[in-house]
């Protein structure tokens, strides 16, 4: 009668074909010579890979057994794929891996360069969301090692692709810049992927950024492994459809092999490997796999398959060809196989017993522990720190042009000063995207940089969100201060997750052993006139404001940026935070703040021993009690000029706090400056359904005794038109004069 415990069954397969071996025993083999003469495969390898195949195999079972018992929380396997073994093999422990799930032989021989790591006993700690996981601490079932050069990974569909280009086009730097890297130079990056991935458009990004560097001769040593069994899910990949897309890939090496039979699949692996070492150039590495056990424990595969398919495919399973190997090799018999086999499954029991009854995570400081690191003093000491004096001379072309000495500018010059310091400063600083180098960026904030530090440290991308956010993380694995350029906020958006799924949780998921620092500059919100329309004036911060552990910095004039920016450089530093630092892009060269000409939204470049204190507002007019207006950005100036003719015209005093910053909301210092008013406005330029007012009147209501009258002048749920039709959505200092007068009764 056929079941539908498959993983029963394919169990059962493997010990019925050792007890039915009938064929003649061969002689036995030394297994430190090649298996053949036209190999380079030792029978200690081949002994030693299927070895972490059987690990592999065993830890699916065990999951699936917990789970059961409701002792376990994961079940997506490795069944099928177990050749992905033999790419560990013939790597390095210290060429990074960026895996994806099906990857339990890899890291089974992968940890064989540590005898000390427990391979089997942390998994199941990991599918068992214990607290003494040691890659990810409960929090997720992750592939990942800080000894064994795994960084974790959750259920990646491609999103961690361009990392791994990223930090294989950081490597490179190594030899034009003062930064060393973590691994040795000549170290290649492994990026594991199903055949379905390569569909999604981040992948066919990350290969494009691959190609597009390699084209230019910019060395991008990383190994893809499309491991190809034909299916995403239930849905079949067309037959020789990866073939058609890679085999005439420009400036992409293919090699395609098995995945089911080590011994066929060595010579292919390594020569793929030797050349992406050799020739610094992506290689792609098509293993032709099958899966079995369906896509996850959940999965119902007779739904989609016919038990005869099933079973035809699980007549392909690779392990039972490496029996066949072994056997016939004359390096193991039947039995010792089976007591090999029988070993490693009293071994996983074991270690299922011990690792069922480890704590997990019992407390929400215990969770979140790792998300936001954050060291204050360490940070705020770092981001004062200086740099001699001649050194400045140096990077600014002469000391009549220290910025300092320069009188008031606006937020643009500003910005491209503390640019300059901050370049000066951290010799592993880089700064790149859309057309950051020659031109100088669209606003001309990074206008000089190339010509100051070399294309080295300052350069162009192509035109691909996710690819720069993608280089942003793997130049931080890679030990670098990345500093990428988003040109327009709308086109974040297009790589949020990027920030959200991979940079934001790294050191969530890694118990802070992994991190991926970087202050992302994006030029921002709305107001810009001659340019205008919803992508070149998008108010939508909302989704940035949703990903855990980001911080969210936006300044309104040029002293506050440029001390901003000092400690978002040092809390990328000190801490390996995200940072999202938002550029109002109609006050980069606003100069004027009541009347044209009066030139007093100019301010001078602040000495560089000074900076800003995350959280801490700038306060105008602190005395005052009337009335509050919380805001931000653009906000600043139509409140400054409300309040400017409210106390002309109508003797009402208006206190104005910039929050400066818009994750995480200071909710004490909202709370304390909501207390001092009976009267409070909340002008956010952001949309009503979602923008940061929500959150400001939230801790208003949550954290004062007595709560003032509070409203909201706010944008309106809608994209940005073009031209004039914008103001008609977005709120001006009228609209804060007229709420104020309101709540008076005038």
């Amino acid at each position: 009668m056929a079941t539908f415990n498959r993983a029963e069954v394919i169990d059962k397969n493997f010990l019925a074909l050792l007890d039915g071996w009938d064929e003649p025993a061969p002689p036995r083999r030394d297994p430190d010579e090649p298996l053949h003469a036209d190999t380079h495969m030792t029978g200690q390898t081949l002994v030693e890979v299927f070895e972490s195949q059987m690990i592999a195999r065993h830890l699916d079972l065990i999951a699936r057994h917990l789970r059961a018992r409701n002792a376990s929380f994961y079940t997506i396997g490795s069944a099928g794929h177990e050749g992905n073994a033999l790419v560990a093999r013939l790597t390095r422990h210290t060429d990074p891996a960026f895996l994806h799930y099906r990857s339990a032989a890899f890291f089974a021989e992968r940890a064989r360069a540590m005898p000390e790591i427990d391979v089997i006993y942390d998994t199941i700690l990991s599918q068992a969301a214990s607290s003494d996981d040691p890659i990810s601490g409960g929090r997720h079932k992750v592939w990942g090692s800080k000894p064994l050069w795994v960084i974790p990974q959750t259920s990646t569909i491609a999103s961690h692709i361009p990392k791994a280009v990223g930090a294989a086009i950081a490597l490179r730097r190594e030899k034009l810049t003062h930064v060393t890297p973590p691994v040795p130079p000549d170290s290649i990056m492994i990026c594991t992927f199903g055949d379905a991935s390569t569909n999604h458009s981040t992948a066919q990004g990350a290969f494009n950024a691959a190609r597009w560097a390699a084209y230019q001769q910019v060395p991008v040593p990383v190994l893809f492994v499309c491991e190809d069994n034909g299916l995403g899910i239930s849905v079949r990949t067309p037959p020789n459809w990866v073939e058609e897309n890679f085999q005439a890939a420009r400036a992409i090496k293919y090699y395609r092999t098995t995945g089911l039979d080590l011994v066929e699949a060595h010579d292919t692996i390594r020569t793929a490997v030797d050349y992406c070492r050799a020739h610094r150039r992506p290689t792609f590495l098509h293993l032709k796999v099958i899966r079995m056990l369906g896509h996850a424990g959940t999965d119902f595969e007779p739904a989609y398959h016919s038990l005869e398919q099933i079973a035809e495919t699980e007549s392909h399973d690779p392990l039972l060809q490496s029996a066949r190997r072994t056997i016939r090799y004359g390096l193991l018999t039947p039995d010792e196989i089976r007591d090999k086999y029988e070993a490693l499954r009293r071994r996983t029991m074991a270690a299922a017993e011990r690792a069922t009854t480890r704590p997990r995570l019992t407390t929400t400081e215990e969770v979140v522990k790792p998300l936001a690191p954050y060291s204050p003093l360490k940070v705020k000491a770092e981001a004062t720190r200086t740099i001699s004096r001649d050194a400045r001379i140096t990077a600014f072309g002469g000391e009549e042009k220290l910025p300092e000495n320069l009188g008031p500018r606006h937020l643009a010059v500003n910005l491209n000063s503390a640019l300059f310091d901050l370049m000066a400063k951290y010799d592993d600083m880089f700064v790149f995207g859309e057309d950051v180098a020659q031109k100088g960026g669209v606003y001309y904030v990074t206008a000089g940089l190339l010509r100051r530090f070399r294309a080295s440290r300052v350069f162009n991308t192509l035109l691909d969100e996710q690819t720069i956010l993608g280089l942003a993380q793997g130049f931080g694995y890679m030990n670098a201060l990345p500093f990428p350029e988003i040109q327009y906020l709308a086109y974040f958006h297009n790589a949020c997750d990027q920030l959200r799924s991979e940079a934001c949780s790294m050191q969530f998921f890694s118990k802070a052993q992994y991190r991926n620092p970087m202050v992302v500059r994006i030029a921002s919100l709305g107001y810009q006139k001659g340019f205008g329309g919803h992508f070149h004036n998008d108010n939508s911060i909302t989704a940035l404001r949703d990903i855990p552990g980001l911080v969210i910095a936006c300044p309104s004039r040029g002293d506050d940026a440029a001390e901003m920016l000092r400690t978002c450089a040092a809390l990328a530093h000190i801490d390996g935070r995200v940072v999202a630092f938002l550029e109002p892009i109609a006050l980069y060269m606003a100069k004027d703040l009541y009347a044209e000409g009066d030139e007093q939204w100019q301010f001078t470049y602040p000495e560089p021993d000074l900076a800003a204190t995350i959280g801490e507002p700038r306060v105008y007019y602190p005395e005052a009690r009337d009335a509050v207006v919380i805001t931000f950005g653009n906000g600043v100036l139509f409140a400054l000029r409300a309040a400017k003719q409210l106390k002309e015209e109508d003797d009402i005093d208006v206190r104005v706090v910039d929050l400066r910053w818009l994750n995480p909301l200071n909710e004490a210092v909202i709370a304390k400056h909501a207390s001092d008013t009976t009267h409070l406005i909340v002008l956010d330029e952001g949309r009503k359904t979602g923008g940061i007012g929500e959150g400001i009147i939230t801790a208003i209501v949550e954290h004062c005794v007595q709560v003032p009258k509070i409203r909201r002048v706010v944008g309106v749920d809608t994209y940005i038109p073009l031209g004039p039709a914008a103001n008609l959505v977005l709120p001006c200092e009228a609209d804060v004069v007229k709420a104020v007068r309101e709540m008076f009764g005038k």
